[in-house]
């Protein structure tokens, strides 16, 4: 049966402006014949391989723009790609409102035997026919060598150098793993399994053309081979990129083994792409935890100038912000930079002030910044690792430790695969066994991982050719080798999960990936070599957590046993805050010193906290402790005197009541009114108790006793004056003669006067006790480092009404006793009750701006001063000339001498 193969030239001859019916009518017709050929005629081997031939007008002119692109298209994807065109170029063309493009398509089919090859890119290869084929792309090579085009010829071979062995080793692997598989009777039993493998030379423009060439067919002599199910690339991100974002759309799946970018776990972008290599999603975590668990907070970054690098430093980023880490800069490389652009990256690692550096580089990126900060002599910098280049053998030497000593990264779990030696011993002209580098297979990383990425798609395969996992029974196939399709083989490796025969499990999450797990690799110097020494793990734990493990002792660092620091500003200790330097990153601060009653007991604290309100701070502001109580206390020398003077008052008092009282019947005592006099000293003794309520720590009690016992004690003891006034002027100063006022006011009446008085003060305690009692209180207003205890008033207008009471009973005495005072000399209490009254006035007036003004305890001080200085005026001005002339001179203590000038 013969095959047919479509070439579909697109042609655009010229511009006809105005003309949208006729541009319309054309594709229509156009779009009509390609439908109905696509029903009649059916392409069973080679899938519909179309070359697109474009004519674009620039200008005036009509320009020829071939494109020949081997790719297994279906028919309706032609149709797609022919619009797709189209409408891009509609979309940039600038003169839509003045013409219509008008695009004459011309379809010729060409009937062949088997597939017609048209072009080819001459891409050397490794190649094994197979049943079922899987292509391989490697980066043997690390650069590609570039060339100019001219445009009026055939574009000449990629040429390429730097031949590398590491991923040389990767290209065997696959072959020896395939090889194992083709030799397992129970994996993919009757079915060989070949493959094609070309190089990279690490770019992506090859890789792509790589990509092309394995997707579309074998240059082999097969008339209609069959393409690949599977695809293993890339090591680089950039390159798994281009590939995965060019096979996407048709379903072909594609294992890298070395590409990390997070990007490419995108499902949406690119639905087919997986990997036996964790995501720089889960490095850029492990990474960041890293400088977390030694304080690194002052780091820099190099990163190369490619997806991979610009995405695995942004995702570092934004995880070591969490932890306030800052960047103090990132340096952008790549291997084809001019030396200039190197020499500008270090010259920034010079200025900077960093002593930990970042470099999340593929290896062939950042060799050649390498050979130039050891040229320089840059030592001292500690250096963190992404996994593209922290095991690769070329940087791993004596000559690079001298200032890439200690470095610190992570790799994917090392593995050994024993059988392997020997495969590599075989190839030529590589059969010198001191080759350490190529043939110890006994810590495989990457190699691993390319082990591991033949056999999923091996498992995938046989789940689908047998319909069932491998179980090592005999089984038929259920599906033809020759009816795989890519899409089929892509919903299968989403599904694979199986377990190796190194007890790995193998099997990829729903965004491709397989599960987190690395070792923590330090540069260590051993007999003259460098060794990867594995000083830790860090692994996905349960609850989407991640455990990092570190051997700190085992750690060689670039500045020997210590943990190097590296720190914009120095750590601010404790009785400190940090404050942000304006301009500046947030890890550059300054340290300013706690506020008085605030602390700072953290190092490197973000602000001092308020210490309690009974607490304050002390001299290193790091620690609060209480506050000084301070009260009226009866064991200081204050209140030591203030209670001596109270009780020699009330003795004074109580002495001179039991004079009177003796004395009772003599002239002096019954002119001065015995029994007011002995109310009036029985006032003053109460008065003179009255401090002792001041003295010691207030409490409820003392608090209400204190004010409400001193208001009513002095208003008993005025009143009594006030009798002995009104006693005094009404017997000296009747104005009718024949008339005895004296006999209208006796005994009676003056305690009427007494009580009555003493009842009003009484009643204005109680309703302060009853509204607004007073209580005890902590002031802290005095001293920030004293809590002075007090007596609240509660009500400052009950307060002012009780002194206000007592105020206006001792003017109306001062006021009837300076009308009495020029009564006989041998018997004027009026002028002593005027001069007691003088004195009371005096002492209660100067005691209002004195108890307002005086701080802490003083208050209550001034307060027992005023009441123990008005107490003793009183009873010095009134009872002691009366006790002198009945102790002293009884002689005098006759009624003719007291009656003497009446």
């Amino acid at each position: 049966m013969n095959n047919y193969h479509f070439i579909i030239d697109i042609r655009i001859l010229f511009l006809i402006p105005h003309a949208p019916f006729v541009y319309i009518t054309c594709v229509c017709v156009y779009v009509g014949v390609l439908c109905i050929l696509s029903v009649i005629i059916s392409f069973p081997c080679c899938n519909n391989l179309a070359n697109l031939q474009l004519f674009c007008p620039v200008g005036n002119k009509p320009t020829f723009v071939s494109s020949k692109i081997y790719l297994h298209m279906s028919f309706k994807a032609v149709i797609r790609a022919v619009f797709s065109s189209l409408s891009r170029y509609a979309e940039h063309t600038h003169e839509l409102q003045k013409a219509m493009i008008l695009t004459v398509f011309f379809l010729y089919l060409n009937t062949v035997s088997g597939c017609e090859l048209i072009g080819r890119f001459n891409m050397p290869s490794l190649f094994k026919q197979g049943d079922i084929m899987i292509g391989g792309i490697f980066p043997v090579f690390n650069k590609e060598i570039s060339s100019t085009s001219t445009f009026k010829s055939k574009p000449a071979g990629v040429k390429c150098m730097g031949f590398d062995l590491r991923p040389f080793r990767w290209t065997q692997v696959m072959i020896f793993a395939i090889d194992e598989i083709n030799n397992d009777s129970a994996l993919l039993p009757n079915i060989s399994l070949g493959y094609r493998i070309l190089d990279s030379c690490a770019s992506p423009t090859n890789t792509l053309r790589a990509a092309l060439t394995l997707t579309s067919r074998s240059e082999k002599t097969s008339p209609c081979p069959p393409a690949i199910s599977a695809l293993i690339a890339e090591s680089g991100s950039t390159q798994s990129l281009a590939v995965a974002g060019a096979l996407g759309p048709f379903q072909v799946p594609i294992v890298s083994y070395f590409s990390t970018c997070a990007c490419l776990s995108d499902k949406t972008k690119y639905p087919t792409f997986f990997r036996t290599i964790p995501s720089d999603y889960f490095q850029a975590k492990a990474l960041a935890t890293l400088v977390k668990r030694f304080g690194w907070q002052w780091i820099g970054a190099i990163q190369s100038d490619n997806e991979y690098g610009r995405n695995g430093i942004q995702a570092f980023t934004e995880e070591v912000k969490k932890h306030g880490v800052c960047i103090a800069f990132i340096g952008t490389i790549l291997r084809t930079y001019t030396i200039d652009k190197i020499l500008d990256v270090v010259e920034m690692i010079k200025q900077s002030s960093v002593k930990v550096i970042l470099a999340f580089v593929p290896e062939g990126d950042f060799y050649p910044l390498m050979k130039e900060v050891v040229k320089q002599n840059i030592t001292g910098i500690q250096w963190i690792a992404s996994e593209a280049w922290i095991t690769a053998a070329r940087p791993s030497t004596p000559e690079m430790y001298r200032a890439f000593g200690g470095a610190l990264g992570f790799v994917v779990k090392k593995m050994a695969i024993p059988k392997l030696k020997p495969f590599l011993t075989h190839i030529s002209p590589y059969a010198d066994l001191n080759a350490d580098v190529f043939f110890n297979v006994t810590q495989l990383r990457v190699s691993y991982n390319v082990y591991k990425a033949v056999y999923a798609i091996a498992h995938a395969l046989h789940q689908l050719v047998f319909c069932q996992p491998v179980n090592g029974k005999i089984v038929s196939p259920c599906l033809n080798v020759s009816e795989i399709k890519p899409k089929e083989v892509t919903a299968h490796l989403r599904r694979v999960n199986f377990m190796n025969q190194f007890g790995d499990d193998v099997f990829f999450d729903i965004n491709g990936d397989p599960p987190a797990s690395y070792d923590i690799i330090n540069w260590q110097l051993r007999d003259e070599q460098v060794q990867h020494v594995t000083v830790g793990q860090f692994a996905s734990a349960a609850n989407s957590t991640y455990k990092l493990s570190i051997k700190k002792e085992d750690i060689v660092w670039r500045t020997g046993k210590m943990v190097p620091i590296s720190v914009c500003s120095e750590v601010c200790p404790v009785g400190t805050r940090k404050a942000q330097i304006k301009g500046k990153p947030t890890c550059c601060f300054d340290c300013i010193p706690c506020a008085d009653g605030t602390i700072a007991n953290a190092t490197d604290a973000a602000d001092c906290t308020a210490c309690p309100r009974e607490y304050w701070s002390n001299e290193r502001k790091d620690e609060c402790f209480p506050k000084t109580i301070e009260f009226l206390a009866y064991n200081e020398p204050m209140g030591i005197a203030l209670t001596l003077v109270s009780l020699l008052g009330a003795s004074l008092s109580l002495a001179t009541m039991i004079v009177f009282i003796r004395y009772r019947e003599t002239p002096v005592i019954k002119a001065s009114n015995s029994e007011l006099s002995c109310f009036l000293l029985f006032s003053l003794f109460l008065c003179f108790l009255c401090p002792l309520t001041f003295i010691g720590r207030p409490t409820v009690w003392t608090c209400m006793l204190r004010h409400t016992a001193f208001g009513v004690t002095f208003a008993l003891c005025i009143s009594c004056v006030l009798g002995k006034t009104i006693v005094v002027v009404t017997a000296f100063k009747a104005t009718f003669p024949g008339k005895n006022l004296a006999e209208k006011f006796g005994p009676v009446q003056q305690r009427i006067i007494v009580c009555s008085c003493t009842l009003i003060q009484v009643v204005v305690c109680v309703l302060w006790l009853k509204l607004k009692p007073p209580f005890p209180d902590m002031v802290l207003r005095h001293s920030n480092k004293k809590i002075v205890l007090e007596c609240n008033t509660g009500s400052e207008a009950a307060f002012y009404a009780v002194l206000g009471y007592i105020g206006i009973l001792a003017v109306i005495c001062l006021v009837l006793a300076f009308l009495a005072r020029k009564v006989p000399d041998n018997f004027n209490e009026a002028k002593f009750i005027t001069f007691s009254m003088l004195i009371f006035c005096a002492v209660w007036v100067t005691f209002i701006p004195a108890y307002v003004s005086s701080p802490g305890k003083f208050t209550v001080a001034v307060e027992i001063f005023a009441i123990l200085s008005s107490a003793f005026g009183l009873l010095i001005s009134i009872f002691a000339p009366k006790c002198y002339i009945i102790l002293i001179q009884p002689e005098k203590n006759t009624k003719k001498h007291v009656m003497g000038k009446l």
